[in-house]
C-alpha cells in the first residue's frame, strides 16, 4: 500500500489541546469489524460493550519528565529531550538545535546544574552526560517537565504531571504517554473488576520514535525505532490462560498490541520476553493475539494509523475517520477514543 493512501484532512481545531473534564468523560466511537456499524457512545459507558468474554491488556510504562530548557554559556536556549538511558548519568537525547552544540559543551538549567554533550554533531540523537546520578535525579526533580507531544501547542501546566499519565503507569520510562490508557480512571477499572473482565499489564516504554512521520511512499520501506518492553512470566501465563479459556483479548493502545504481537508465537501463545521491539504492523499483517482494540484517534501517514488499518481495515477506519472529523470528536493524546469489535 502507498503513503498517500493513508492521508486525511484535519482542522486544526479539532485537536485537542486539554485533556476532557473527566478521564472517562470522553467520547468512544464503537466501531464494528463485522457488520461495519459505527455508534456514538461514552467512554464511561465501555462496560456496556465490553462483558467478561473479555479481557484487557494494558500499558503500565510511566511517563517521566524528559524535557528540559537550558541554554549554552553563549546564552542560546537549548531544548533537550531526554530518550533513553545509557547508564552511569549518561543518555541518549534530542537537542533542539543540535547542529550548534559541539561536543563537549554544556548546557546549563541553573548556574549550579547542567549537563555536557559528548558526542559530534551529526545525529538525530545525541549522547549526553550528567556530572553524577544525583544531579541527574535533582535536575528532572527540579527542572524537568512533562514532554507534550508538538501537536499540543502550549506549555505543560501542573495539571499535565497528572492528567498525562495512566492511574495506573508504574514503570517510569516514557517519553510520551500510552494514550489510549488516559481515559481509565479507578472507578472505571472496579466496574470491569466487578463485573468479572481482568485487567492484566505489559509494559513498553514510549520513546519519540512514535511521532515520526512515514515518509516513504512505499509503506514496507518504513522502519519503526526500537522501543524496551516487557512481558513478565505471571503475565504471559495469564494471557494465555485467559485465550485457552475463548475470552476475547482487548488491547488498550496500540503500544500494547505491538508488544502482544511481538511476544506471541503464530499460534498466539504469549512467551516472557524482555527487551526491544520494533515490530512495524501495517496492512495486511494477520493480528495473533488481538481481538479487539480500544485506540485514539492518529496523526495522518502514520505507522500508528497504519496499525489501526491493518486490526480492522482501511475503508471501515477511514470512514469512522470521516465520521469522527464531521461530528466534532477530539483528535490525537488528549482527544477521544474508538473501540474496534
Amino acid at each position: 500500500m502507498k503513503l498517500s493512501e493513508f492521508d486525511y484532512h484535519l482542522p486544526a481545531e479539532s485537536i485537542a489541546q486539554f485533556p476532557a473534564a473527566r478521564r472517562t468523560s470522553s467520547r468512544m466511537l464503537v466501531v464494528n469489524r463485522r457488520d461495519g456499524s459505527l455508534i456514538d457512545s461514552r467512554f464511561s459507558d465501555l462496560t456496556d460493550f465490553i462483558d467478561d468474554s473479555y479481557f484487557l491488556v494494558v500499558n503500565d510504562s510511566r511517563v517521566f519528565k524528559a524535557r528540559l530548557l537550558g541554554h549554552r554559556r553563549t546564552g542560546g536556549k537549548v531544548e533537550v529531550l531526554l530518550v533513553r538511558k545509557l547508564g552511569n548519568a549518561r543518555w541518549k537525547a534530542m537537542l533542539q538545535p543540535s547542529g550548534r552544540v559541539h561536543k563537549g559543551e554544556s548546557v546549563y538549567f541553573s548556574q549550579r546544574y547542567g549537563l555536557t554533550v559528548t558526542d559530534d554533531p551529526g545525529g538525530v540523537e545525541r549522547e549526553v552526560e550528567f556530572a553524577s546520578e544525583g544531579d541527574e535525579k535533582k535536575i528532572l526533580a527540579r527542572f524537568g517537565a512533562v514532554p507534550l507531544p508538538p501537536y499540543i501547542r502550549r506549555e505543560p501546566t501542573g495539571k499535565d504531571a497528572n492528567r498525562y499519565q495512566t492511574v495506573y503507569a508504574d514503570s517510569t520510562g516514557s517519553v510520551a504517554a500510552p494514550t489510549a490508557g488516559l481515559h481509565f480512571d479507578h472507578r472505571m477499572l472496579a466496574r470491569l473488576k466487578a463485573n468479572g473482565v481482568p485487567v492484566e499489564r505489559v509494559t513498553l516504554h514510549v520513546g519519540p520514535g512514535t511521532f515520526k512521520p512515514v515518509q516513504v511512499e512505499d509503506i514496507s520501506k518504513h522502519r519503526i525505532d526500537p522501543e524496551l518492553a516487557e512481558v513478565s512470566r505471571p503475565t504471559a501465563t495469564a494471557i494465555n490462560k485467559w485465550k485457552k479459556q475463548g475470552r476475547k483479548l482487548l488491547a488498550v493502545g496500540t503500544t500494547s498490541v505491538r508488544t502482544l504481537e511481538s511476544a506471541a508465537d503464530a499460534d498466539g501463545v504469549l512467551a516472557p520476553f524482555s527487551g526491544p521491539v520494533d515490530l512495524y504492523i501495517y496492512p495486511p499483517y494477520q493480528y495473533k493475539v488481538v481481538d479487539a482494540l480500544l485506540t485514539n484517534f492518529h496523526l495522518p501517514k502514520s505507522s500508528l494509523l497504519m496499525l489501526v488499518a491493518a486490526f480492522c481495515g482501511r475503508d471501515l477506519l477511514f470512514r469512522a475517520y470521516g465520521h469522527a472529523i464531521a461530528t466534532g470528536y477530539r483528535f490525537y493524546s488528549y482527544g477521544d477514543c474508538m473501540l474496534i469489535l
